[in-house]
């Protein structure tokens, strides 16, 4: 069982940051790995042609065993989600007057690539909207299911969030998946919002592809991502030609005689300059943190601290997501019908506890820095007379 880890931290005392969701705090060995790696870079001498590809290998390797992936050479590594997102939709195979599924307000980067490609090629976008917030209404259920009921024979892919970014609204990825492969559809998961602090199992999902943001739930650095593409993407056109995505290109005296063929699976797809010297030994510290805590342990730890504020928070008319429904690491509350968002956002600055406005909902994303003084000082805050 998990428990409170705040002192691999650097958070001040009196700030209650229940905000992993828009960025998480480095932890101890990640910074201490940040710090290293910048000090390498003063004797660029003593870095090796092996550099550029161990330290990449080895993210890879930490990432396959978090989302239970047996080839690591089906990780790539990239900038951002929306650059893996990119990949998806360059390599998509499309016919005309397909769709693509979606659904209401989730994150842009997961929606602007399918905006454009359905403008380009002709598709019909369809967008499945929230049903009605409110008490027992069962309303993570009834979106479910209306997404199942969006994807049909024309679907060429469902583009989904694992958890959904504003409110922690949990989608049911093996069912959609399954439906989406009676289709014949492609399903591209972005897991930035779930992955490190849930279990992700690859295997059971079957996803083509699935893109994670390295600086929220993973506990990594900013500019960084990982991806898990999938059989379908095998041979498929990457973003960039870049020279170290390229077979024995680990024989820099051999770089002047160019060769065509890349390296293996996803490699091909990695972003240019990957063996960032700073930012990959702290992707790989952080990794390192959350495989040694788990996600089945993180989530549980965070289900406790979300579990305990939830029944005086709806007793005082915030609306959430049931249990069921809500993922345990990510509480959306939905406001009360009347209260001043202005004097609530002020409440929360003079207690000092940083959450985020996302929608209509103020996002709670506890860690497993945080602990039951955090979340009595959220509720202190969010009853207003």
């Amino acid at each position: 069982m998990a428990t409170c880890q705040r002192t691999r931290f650097l958070l001040p005392d009196e700030v209650h940051y229940l905000n992993c969701a828009y960025m998480a705090p480095l932890a101890d060995t990640v910074r201490a790995a940040g710090i290293a790696g910048i000090d390498r870079r003063t004797a660029p001498h003593l870095i090796t042609p092996a550099d550029f590809f161990e330290e990449s290998d080895r993210v890879r390797v930490l990432f396959s065993r978090l989302v239970n992936v047996s080839d690591s050479n089906r990780i790539a590594l990239l900038p951002s989600v929306s650059y893996g997102l990119a990949i998806v939709a360059r390599n998509l195979p499309v016919t005309q007057g397909g769709n693509v599924v979606i659904v209401e307000e989730q994150f842009p980067s997961n929606v602007y690539a399918w905006r454009r490609l359905c403008a380009e090629e002709q598709l019909e976008l369809r967008t499945v909207a929230a049903p009605d917030e409110g008490a027992n209404s069962g309303r993570g259920a009834a979106w479910n299911t209306r997404v199942l009921a969006a994807i049909d024979r024309h679907t060429t892919l469902v583009a989904l969030p694992h958890v959904h970014w504003t409110d922690g609204t949990r989608f049911d990825l093996a069912r959609i998946a399954e439906r989406a492969r009676e289709c014949r559809a492609w399903v591209a998961v972005d897991g930035t919002q779930s992955v490190g602090a849930v279990p992700f199992d690859v295997r059971e999902i079957q996803p083509d592809a699935l893109v994670c943001a390295g600086y929220k739930w993973l506990l990594g650095p900013y500019s960084t991502a990982l991806a898990y593409f999938g059989p379908a993407l095998d041979g498929g056109r990457p973003l960039e030609e870049n020279w170290i995505t390229r077979r024995d290109s680990g024989q820099f005296a051999e770089l002047v005689h160019y060769r065509d063929e890349y390296q293996p699976a996803s490699i091909r797809y990695d972003v240019g300059e990957r063996s960032n010297f700073t930012l990959l030994p702290m992707l790989a510290a952080a990794l390192k943190l959350v495989l040694e805590w788990t996600a089945p342990a993180i989530s549980a730890y965070c289900r406790n601290l979300t579990d305990q504020v939830a029944p005086a928070l709806t007793e005082r008319g915030y609306w959430m997501e049931s249990a069921h429904w809500r993922a345990p690491h990510l509480l959306g509350l939905h406001l009360p019908a009347g209260l001043d968002r202005d004097r609530l956002e002020e409440r929360l600055r003079r207690r000092q506890v940083s959450v985020s406005m996302r929608g209509n909902a103020i996002r709670v994303a506890p860690h497993l820095y945080n602990d039951r003084d955090d979340m009595d000082a959220l509720v202190d805050a969010l009853v207003v007379d």
